[in-house]
C-alpha cells in the first residue's frame, strides 16, 4: 500500500491532528502513534520531530509529497506540513 493510501485510510478511521506544534505536543505526551511530514517542511521542524519521535519511539514518515499535495490528500483547503494520529 502506498503512503498516500495509508494517509487517506488514517484520516478516515482515526482522529488526526494537523500542524507541527500540536504534533510535537502529542509526541511528547506519548499520544502520537505515527507522524507524517511533507517533503518541504522546514528543516528545523523536521529535526525537532526526528529527535522527539526517536525519544518517544514514534514512527516518523518523511513523505515525497510537498505540503500543498499533502493538504490535497487530506482534503483540506490549506497546505499541511505535518500531521499525526
Amino acid at each position: 500500500m502506498s503512503e498516500t493510501t495509508d494517509i487517506r485510510k488514517t484520516i478516515r478511521d482515526k482522529k488526526v491532528y494537523y500542524g507541527a506544534d500540536i504534533t510535537l505536543k502529542m509526541i511528547k505526551t506519548g499520544s502520537a502513534h505515527e507522524v507524517f511530514v511533507a517533503s518541504n517542511c522546514p528543516e528545523r521542524i523536521k529535526r525537532d520531530l526526528r529527535r522527539n519521535c526517536q525519544i518517544a519511539n514514534t514512527k516518523l514518515n518523511e513523505l515525497e509529497e510537498n505540503n500543498e499535495e499533502l493538504g490535497n490528500i487530506c482534503k483540506k483547503p490549506f497546505s499541511v506540513s505535518v500531521l499525526c494520529y
